[in-house]
């Protein structure tokens, strides 16, 4: 069974000297610190060795991010060390009750009906709607001085707080620069106190969904990184490990399938949410699932994979554990993935999106795989 995303944080507890499962067989240290490159695929740095030499020499292990691998599912699986059928954050975007009725969800954004729709932390409070412990709440009780290198948007995000859960010394990093600085000061201290530190990195993502994965500008933006890393290798003590990962991978869209053009795969449903790759889609009444999934199935064939939300938790598409009655609701009736490199799109609610050349979500090596980068 491969390791996920999920098994990062426990053993990093483990070396960090709680009594967990240390299943990477990572090695004791005082500091440790976990920098996220979004969009850091295993594949896509496979292909790019002569690119990015530091990060490829140092890959230790290959993670699957789990599905669907998109950021907001990843990174509360990375901080809570469960996959989202546990978390609940089942995608980019999804629906919850909402006045008596329902709502889409934006969970990266943590705003209702679209990215850009109205803020939802006062109607939904991160706390509230991922209940959970993180691994980083677990590493504070244990002692551990937690940091966090991230752009200042994610401070006091809802994402950021219903993930990690754990208050920490801030370190904003607004780029590659921000981020050396933020990671070295995390590790420059005597004594025996330990520290832990997450750090991000967004523009390899925002690089690969404007311009496409392996463009000129991506491959620009994985090699800064490289050196990033490269730099911090050299310039870190020895008292600090240093783990890189991603979220998730992506591909190249080449088959562009708008729903909002048609109409008759709208008969019956209530609303679409998820993201191109991986559609989740809710019913106005259930009795007409098998007619919604015969024309979903019939119009899809060649582009997609519709299964009902009963196969999908049956077949542990969102993790092995089953998921309690809230997180289940939260699956759309149907769940419709992206084959190939085509993208479902919905123009209407997602403008921006539905214009991106990179995408991610589904089930493809090149979007599921993330590389595990270890100085030791």
């Amino acid at each position: 069974m491969p390791y996920t995303l999920a098994d990062v944080l426990p053993s990093v507890a483990a070396s960090l000297g709680m009594d967990v499962d240390n299943s990477l067989g990572l090695v004791a240290a005082r500091d440790v610190v976990v920098l996220l490159i979004d969009g850091l695929g295993a594949e896509l740095l496979a292909r790019n060795r002569d690119i990015a030499p530091t990060l490829s020499a140092h890959v230790i292990t290959t993670l699957d991010a789990g599905f669907p691998a998109t950021t907001a599912v990843s990174i509360t699986s990375l901080a809570l060390g469960a996959p989202c059928a546990t978390h609940g954050i089942i995608g980019y975007s999804f629906a919850v009750p909402h006045a008596g009725t329902s709502r889409v969800f934006n969970a990266l954004r943590w705003r209702l009906d679209s990215a850009t729709g109205p803020d939802a932390l006062r109607e939904l409070p991160p706390e509230v709607l991922q209940r959970r412990t993180s691994r980083i709440q677990d590493l504070a009780a244990h002692g551990v001085d937690v940091h966090y290198v991230i752009p200042g948007y994610q401070r006091d995000s809802g994402l950021t707080r219903a993930a990690f859960r754990a208050p920490g010394t801030v370190h904003p990093a607004a780029d590659l620069d921000g981020v050396r600085t933020g990671i070295l000061s995390v590790a420059d201290h005597s004594g025996t106190g330990r520290r832990f530190a997450y750090a991000y990195f967004g523009e390899l993502d925002v690089a690969g969904h404007l311009h496409g994965p392996e463009s000129s500008e991506w491959l620009r933006v994985l090699a800064e990184v490289d050196r990033a890393v490269a730099d911090l290798l050299t310039d870190l003590p020895a008292e600090c490990a240093l783990l890189v990962t991603g979220d998730h991978g992506m591909i190249h869209a080449d088959t562009v399938v708008d729903l909002d053009a048609r109409p008759h795969l709208h008969r019956g449903v209530r609303t679409i949410a998820g993201e191109a790759r991986v559609r989740h889609v809710y019913l106005d009444d259930a009795a007409a699932l098998s007619d919604v999934l015969a024309a979903w199935s019939e119009e899809l064939s060649t582009v997609a994979t519709v299964v009902t939300r009963e196969q999908a938790v049956d077949e542990q598409w969102f993790g092995p554990t089953p998921p309690d009655p809230v997180v289940t609701a939260r699956i759309g009736d149907l769940v419709a993935v992206a084959e190939h490199r085509a993208v479902l799109v919905c123009p209407a609610r997602e403008p921006l999106e539905s214009t991106m050349l990179g995408h991610h979500g589904a089930r493809t090596a090149d979007e599921q795989f993330v590389p595990l980068i270890a100085s030791r």
